[in-house]
């Protein structure tokens, strides 16, 4: 989550997972990591709100 490239991304991640354990993961992530990561895929952070 903190490394890598954007052309990675597609080959190790898998949409749906992530987007599933998002809500324990994020807990895991620093602040910079996660809104990083929130802000370039909004339904994460979508997530996140419906499941609190």
């Amino acid at each position: 989550m903190h490394e890598g490239l954007c052309e990675d991304l597609p080959s190790y991640l898998n949409r749906d997972l992530l987007v599933q354990l998002w809500p324990v993961l994020r807990t895991l992530l620093g602040h910079t990591v996660r809104t990083v990561w929130e802000d370039a895929f909004p339904q994460l952070a979508s997530r996140t709100r419906a499941g609190a």
